[in-house]
Formats: C-alpha cells, structure tokens, sequence
C-alpha cells in the first residue's frame, strides 16, 4: 500500500467475458450501511459501491468498466491532470463512505483487482498487519499542517541602484558589496525561516501520536511566491483533538515565530498513516501504544 498510485494488473480484462474489474476503496471492520454505499457515487462510469468479505475484515469496492480502468487504459488516463482529479475525487468519496461506520484503512487510489476472489484473497493473505493497523488508526485523525516563509513586501534592490545598501557610489566594488550584503540578508532569513518551521513541527508533534513528513510543495502548486518549508501530517488523538487545535491557534498568534506562515487543515481520515508495504517514516512518541 504504497503512497502513490498502485495498478494491479487486469490480465485478460478488455475480454467479453470480463468486462469489470474491481476498484478497492478501503477495508475496515464494520461496513457501512446499505443507505451509504447506495447514497455516494465514487466513479460515474462504474457500478454502486458494495462489501466483500475477507474474514474478519470487509473491503469497500466498486465494479468499473475495464475498457477505462484496466492497467493500460487508466496509466493512460491518470497522465491527464483532469481524469487525475476526478479519479482522486472519486477515491476519496469511496474512503468516505467506508468510514462512515468506523475505522479504515484507506487504500492506494487505483487499487484493482480482476474479480472478487483475488480481492478478498489479497485482504485475507495481509489479515493481522490490517488489523493491527485498523488498531492503530483508531480514534485517531490526521491533520495536515503546511509552513511558509512569511511573505515580505519589502522590494529587492536592483542592479541599477546605486548609493544605497552596504557599499556607495556606482563602482563595481560598491555593486559587488551590496550583492553580497543582499546574499547575506537572504540566507539569513530563510535560516530563520527553517529554524522557525523546525520550531512549529517540534510544538506539534508534542501534541500527536505519530508524524510524518511530506515533500515541500512547488510554487506553482502553491500559488505562493513564498517557499514552503515544511509540508508535513500529524496522526492525532480524538482525546488531544483540542489540545492540537489550541496549539495551532496558540502558534498563529502569539507572535513567536514572525519569519513563517503556518496553515492548517482537519481532522482528515488517516491516508498518510495507513501504509503496509513500504518502510514507515514516521517518527513516533516514545510512550504511543
């Protein structure tokens, strides 16, 4: 269950005699209510939502049209960034409706299986580490957390100024001079900025079970000319629920850490904290269950 798209092959699946294959959406415990897998439409193009056993746990799943989701044809389509968005849309509202009745573990978007029998199969051959996670996921949400080096109105000098900043005059010694004092002044602040962020992770971390980090978003997914510093995912106690938001507040106003910006969202299911087949990264308190 790694953290990007997996696409389980289909062998077979563009044959008339199989004309679906089977998108997974999570797996739980408790599968949720008849009125909820009727109610929520996950991909327009395939069938409703329904449960399969596989022993003690249910795994959410829809049949799709393998002509638009067998492995060829949803590589091709998960290129396009709109056919991405709906598909991850999609996704998400399955995970949603599985974890209306209880804990999950959300699957990989894109997750297919040829029929029932290898779905449930694939469940039932990872049972206990599922069971163990559904342990560790209850009662327990994520919030996702993002830093941002403050945002300065303060112009750069450019290179036809003259008189000001750390050298005089026009020479090139003087240009020389101020190019480097604005080199400094850079670096100094997003040392700042960094040590700041480090500072904000550090207090929230104090305040949740697990975390894990992201990788920084680019300017254009952002639409922030400010760097962002840290991207990163809190697995959070129901019970410290409070604790973490007072937290969060407590960090955007009492001024502590002027040199960043910091946005927060949740409580969200647990995607980032639902993984089985890669090493974890996340860094856990000595005294979490």
């Amino acid at each position: 269950m790694s953290r990007h798209p997996a696409v389980v092959p289909a062998p077979g699946a563009r044959d008339a005699r199989s004309p679906t294959v089977v998108w997974a959406f999570a797996v739980t415990r408790t599968p949720p209510s008849e009125d909820t897998l009727v109610m929520t439409t996950a991909h327009e193009e395939g069938g409703p939502l329904r449960v399969l056993r596989a022993g003690s746990l249910c795994l959410v799943v829809q049949d799709v049209p393998a002509a638009l989701f067998d492995e060829t044809a949803l590589r091709e389509r998960l290129e396009t960034p709109d056919d991405l968005e709906r598909c991850a849309r999609a996704h998400h509202r399955g995970v949603e409706a599985a974890s209306r009745a209880g804990t999950v573990v959300p699957l990989p978007m894109a997750t297919l299986y040829r029929g029932d029998l290898n779905a449930a199969r694939a469940v039932a051959s990872r049972e206990a580490a599922l069971a163990s996670l559904l342990d560790r996921l209850a009662d327990r949400t994520e919030w996702a957390v993002k830093v941002h080096a403050a945002e300065t109105n303060a112009p750069l000098e450019s290179a036809t100024d003259t008189g000001t900043g750390t050298g005089t005059g026009t020479g090139g010694r003087a240009y020389l001079s101020r190019a480097s004092a604005r080199r400094r002044a850079r670096l100094d602040a997003r040392g700042k900025a960094l040590a700041e962020a480090e500072a904000v992770d550090a207090e929230l971390r104090r305040h949740a079970v697990a975390a894990t980090r992201h990788r920084p978003q680019s300017e254009q997914l952002t639409g922030r000319r400010a760097p962002q510093l840290l991207n990163a995912a809190y697995l959070v106690d129901d019970a410290e629920r409070a604790a973490f938001a007072a937290a969060l507040d407590r960090i955007g106003a009492d001024g502590r850490h002027p040199a960043v910006e910091v946005s927060a969202s949740g409580p969200w299911i647990p995607y980032s904290f639902a993984r089985l087949d890669e090493e974890s990264e996340h860094t856990e308190r000595e005294d979490a269950p």
